[in-house]
C-alpha cells in the first residue's frame, strides 16, 4: 500500500504515522523526491482500506494498493531512479559503465595484463570469477581463495573496484575487498544466499535466472533489498528458449520492463546471453539502443586458451575497438561514459 504526502508534511508527523503503522506490525518505507514524498506499508494490508487513512491522516494526498508481490523495488514507492555507487563509479541515471575482464582468474600475469588493458580501453569495473559454479563436475572450478587475492592485487595495480560471484553464503568472509557481489543466474532463486548478501552493505548485481520470468527476477531483488541492502544492480544475461544456435537468447525487452517495473540500474551481459564472440558487438551496440545503464563483456588476452568460456571472450583488440564505438553510442545518447 502506498500513500502520496501533501506538500510541507515535516519530518515529525512523517514519524508518526510510520510509527503509528509500524507498531501494528508493518514494515514502512518513507520515499522522499524532488516531485512527491511517499510512506509504502509493507505486509498483510488486506484490513486496511486506503480510503480510510486518507481521511483520517491530513498529511496524506491520496492512497493505494500496490498489487504486485514486490514492494520495496517497485517503481511505485519510487519516482526517481536509483543510483549505485561504488567509489566515483556511479550505476545509474544518466551514467553508463562497463564491467570487463576474464570468465574466471588463471594466473597473476593474466589478470593484470587483462586489467591494465580493460582500464585503458574504458572499463570501469574489473570482473573475474574466483569461485566457478559450472555446469560439469570435471570442468575447472576457478582458484578460488587465490583467485580473490589475485583479484586484489590487480585491484591494486590499477586501482579498478572489482566484482566476482559468490556461490555460497559461506564466501562472504572472504569477500572484504571486494567491492560488487555477484549472484550469478543459477543461484538467483538461492533464497538463502540473497538473504545473507541483503543483511550485507556492499553493492550486489543479480543475474536472471536462465528460466525465469521478470517477475521473479524482480522478487529475487526483493529478498536482497527486505534485509535492508538497497544497492543492487539488475543484469539480463539472456534466458534459455528453444532457440539452439545461441547459449541463450538475449531478452531486450527485459531492460525497458524492469526500469518501468523498478527504480533499480539494469545492465546487459552479452557476452552470456550468446555464447558467440562475433554476437557480442552487436548486442552490445542492441544494449545501448533500449537504454541499458551498462555492460558487462568477458575479455581475455588470449581466449584460445581460455580455461573458460574463451569461445564467447573478446581479445583485448577487440575489447578496444567495441568500447569505442559504445563510447561514440552512449554519449550521443547524452550519458556519461565511464
Amino acid at each position: 500500500m502506498m500513500f502520496i504526502l501533501n506538500p510541507g508534511v515535516n519530518e515529525a508527523q512523517v514519524r508518526e504515522f510510520r510509527d503509528e503503522f509500524e507498531k501494528l506490525g508493518f514494515q514502512t518505507i518513507y520515499c522522499p523526491g524532488t516531485q512527491m514524498t511517499a510512506i509504502g506499508l509493507i505486509g498483510n494490508t488486506s484490513s486496511l482500506d486506503p480510503h480510510n487513512i486518507v481521511e483520517t491522516h491530513n498529511i496524506i494526498r491520496s492512497g493505494t494498493r500496490v498489487s504486485e508481490p514486490y514492494k520495496l523495488v517497485n517503481r511505485s514507492f519510487h519516482a526517481e531512479n536509483k543510483n549505485v555507487e561504488i567509489g566515483n563509479v556511479i550505476f545509474g541515471e544518466g551514467h553508463f559503465q562497463v564491467i570487463s575482464g576474464p570468465c574466471s582468474v588463471e594466473s597473476e600475469e593474466q589478470i593484470i595484463e587483462v586489467a591494465k588493458a580493460v582500464k585503458k580501453s574504458g572499463a570501469t569495473i574489473l570482473r573475474g570469477g574466483a569461485y566457478k559454479p559450472r555446469s560439469s563436475p570435471y570442468s575447472f572450478q576457478g582458484l578460488q581463495e587465490d583467485g580473490l587475492k589475485l583479484l586484489s592485487i590487480a585491484k591494486k595495480e590499477t586501482g579498478l573496484p572489482i566484482i566476482t560471484e559468490m556461490t555460497n553464503i559461506r564466501q562472504l568472509e572472504n569477500f572484504d575487498d571486494v567491492d560488487i557481489i555477484q549472484i550469478g543466474a543459477r543461484n538467483m532463486q538461492n533464497f538463502d544466499l540473497l538473504k545473507e548478501v541483503g543483511h550485507c552493505r556492499k553493492p550486489v548485481l543479480l543475474k536472471r535466472g536462465l528460466n525465469n520470468t521478470i517477475e521473479e527476477f524482480l522478487m529475487s531483488a526483493e529478498y536482497i533489498m527486505a534485509g535492508g541492502n538497497e544497492n543492487i544492480i539488475l543484469c539480463e544475461r539472456g534466458i534459455r528458449t528453444i532457440e539452439t544456435m545461441t547459449r541463450n537468447t538475449l531478452d531486450v525487452s527485459a531492460v525497458p520492463l524492469l526500469k518501468k517495473e523498478s527504480y533499480l540500474p539494469v545492465i546487459i551481459d552479452p557476452s552470456h546471453a550468446s555464447g558467440i564472440r562475433s554476437l557480442v558487438p552487436p548486442l552490445s551496440k542492441a544494449a545501448v539502443a533500449v537504454g541499458v545503464d551498462g555492460l558487462m563483456i568477458e575479455t581475455h588476452n588470449d581466449p584460445a586458451q581460455a580455461l573458460c568460456d574463451g569461445a564467447q571472450s573478446l581479445d583485448l583488440l577487440q575489447f578496444d575497438s567495441l568500447m569505442q564505438d559504445i563510447k561514440r553510442r552512449v554519449e550521443f545518447e547524452g550519458k556519461i561514459f565511464g
